[in-house]
């Protein structure tokens, strides 16, 4: 009988111990790739592609904010929490009216708590989100030379 009840107490210790682990893990961003490739794209192409990722952890994951690198990089996110075992996706679009090699990032701040600072207060997670490819060349002028004076077209 003690050592049913010793086996029960050990199990019952390990049970708390690891809900008590998995309920400190909160929220978690996690992605097959941190990269965007969008590959070889059209001058004045679609410029839309889509980051999708999933909360791994075990508390609501919220975006607070996803910044491109430049203004030709613009990320749309989702505002309401992703659930435990959830997806979101965070639409990323790029101006290809520059031609040539794309190689920006988008950053994605979330609630993940990451450290704590000498205060004790939360630093929360940023991830970085690669994005790359390359933007076709401008299509000529219909082979019509366009005079200029001064480097400014003439009408």
């Amino acid at each position: 009988m003690k050592k049913l009840i010793l086996g029960l107490s050990v199990a019952s210790f390990f049970v708390v111990v690891g809900t008590t682990n998995m309920s400190a893990q909160g929220p978690v961003l996690s992605a097959e790739s941190m990269t965007v490739d969008y590959g070889q794209v059209a001058y004045s192409g679609d410029g839309t592609r889509e980051f999708t990722f999933k909360n791994t952890g075990t508390e609501p994951l919220l975006i607070t904010n996803a910044k491109g690198s430049c203004g030709c990089t613009v990320p749309d996110w989702p505002k309401e929490p992703i659930r435990p075992g959830g997806t979101g996706v965070i639409k990323i679009k790029y101006d290809t009216k520059r031609s040539g090699a794309i190689s920006k990032t988008v950053t994605v701040t979330t609630n993940e708590v990451e450290s704590k600072d000498a205060n004790g207060n939360p630093v929360y997670k940023n991830h970085v989100v690669a994005i790359k490819g390359t933007v076709a060349n401008a299509p000529a002028n219909d082979g019509i030379p366009v005079k200029t004076t001064n480097g400014a077209p003439v009408e």
